[in-house]
């Protein structure tokens, strides 16, 4: 009797790995943990890179187990937002054609990231009575709201709006990243009896505490006997650093402390303009770093900074985060409180806030961090670490995920017929307390 073919989930994403956007390495995690489970997982992606589209991938390929085709033409970089909906748009064509001709569908993931792959997921979960399972990583049009680049009553938020009301009421399961995240998508419709709240995992399966002494990072940066305060990943319109650049300016006078900013985005322009105009020996401006050497980078740092826009608290997830507190480093915030990261600095004791604008109390709170006993930051690195191993790992929370996407799904299982679409909640409703999985 012949052995019954494996279930296959379809997951579409526009980035994926080696891309070194966080939400391909995400998907990955995921996709190959379910392979793992015995499903089969076939992914969708864009054939170019998601920041540089002169970087080409294979059509075809097979990684830790999962089948990965990537689709040409569907993806043209971040310079303009209409190439951006161009590649959106013919990825989700693609998409559409691929996936009602994937065998033995039982369930469809996707992400907010790229928006056009939930309206793939909509016509592909209706015509395959596949269910959706919705990975809420950022909120539009929200974000754009928030950035001022969109009026809350104009067409296109409205449309948009309504569109994520369908995709919410459609999903089989939701997750969200956040508490914030949580209240906003509830504003939006009613789905707490699907929705789960767990932030994306570190990728500490490539990190680990590093002691200064034996960093070869620090050696290579002349960074011995200073005191580093670094900002690593995305700088981005959601994620400003001006005030804590206006202060590194300040700071001057302190030749043991270093301000190093890793990484690209329009929001290094802030950087790299205060590099250009004042020539400061304290700052110091870094392309992304390998993920094979990540671990030396991050663990260079005494102190991490992370910020969080003061208007996008539930709209993005500071991820960035969870690497520092890998790597056993205290956080400093810029930001508001409360966020989710000043959850985590207030009630485990990791650190330091301050606000948007407020540069003469970054300049106090950044004198008050170096003044501190070496014991005490590491103690406060110390319990970050503990947090991740204990709650916020990727085995952790990568195993909490696909619990979630493999909901219903187990191997051999009937195809899960779509959910009923719930009526939308009005938008003056408080939402209640959301339980996580």
């Amino acid at each position: 009797m012949p052995k019954p073919r494996p279930n296959t989930i379809l997951v579409m994403s526009q980035v994926y790995v080696p891309d070194p956007a966080s939400v391909g390495q995400h998907m990955h995690d995921a996709a190959a943990e379910l392979v793992r489970r015995g499903f089969r997982v076939v992914v969708l992606t864009s054939a170019r890179g998601y920041d540089d589209p002169t970087v080409r991938y294979p059509a075809r390929e097979t990684l830790d187990g999962v089948e990965i085709r990537r689709l040409p033409l569907s993806s043209f970089g971040k310079k303009s937002i209409p190439l951006r909906l161009l590649g959106g748009v013919l990825f989700m064509l693609q998409a559409i054609l691929r996936g009602l001709f994937t065998r033995d569908l039982r369930a469809v993931l996707v992400s907010t990231s790229p928006p056009m792959c939930a309206a793939a997921a909509l016509v592909i979960g209706a015509l395959r009575r596949a269910p959706i399972k919705y990975w809420v990583m950022d909120l539009n049009p929200d974000q754009m709201i928030e950035l001022g680049k969109l009026r809350p009553d104009a067409p296109a938020a409205r449309i948009f709006d309504a569109f994520n009301r369908i995709v919410l009421g459609r999903a089989a399961d939701v997750v969200a990243l956040d508490r914030f995240m949580a209240d906003r998508l509830l504003r939006k419709r009613d789905v707490r009896s699907k929705l789960s709240v767990m932030p994306p995992w570190p990728h500490d399966d490539h990190l680990e505490v590093i002691p200064h002494e034996s960093n070869p990072f620090r050696k290579e940066h002349g960074l011995e006997g200073k005191f580093v305060v670094m900002y690593s990943g995305n700088h981005g319109f959601s994620t400003p650093v001006k005030t804590i650049v206006d202060a590194a300016l300040r700071l001057q006078h302190r030749d043991d402390i270093v301000f190093m900013f890793i990484g690209g985005g329009v929001g290094k322009k802030d950087v790299d303009r205060a590099i250009a105009e004042h020539k400061p020996a304290n700052i110091r401006s870094l392309p992304y770093q390998p993920l094979d050497r990540i671990k030396y980078s991050l663990s260079a740092a005494d102190v991490h900074l992370v910020s969080v826009g003061n208007d996008v608290v539930g709209v993005v997830h500071p991820c960035k985060v969870y690497g520092a507190m890998a790597v056993a480093r205290p956080i400093l915030l810029l930001g508001p409180d409360p966020c989710h990261v000043s959850d985590l600095v207030r009630e485990h004791n990791l650190g330091w806030q301050i606000s948007h604008g407020d540069v003469d109390g970054a300049v106090r709170t950044l004198e008050q961090i170096v003044a501190t006993p070496r014991e005490e930051l590491a103690a406060m690195g110390a319990r970050a670490r503990a947090l991740i191993e204990r709650e916020l790992s990727k085995n952790v929370l990568c195993g909490r995920f696909c619990d979630v996407v493999e909901r219903g799904l187990k191997p051999g299982a009937e195809p899960a017929p779509p959910p009923a679409a719930a009526s939308p909640e009005p938008a003056s409703r408080e939402p209640e307390a959301v339980e996580s999985v």
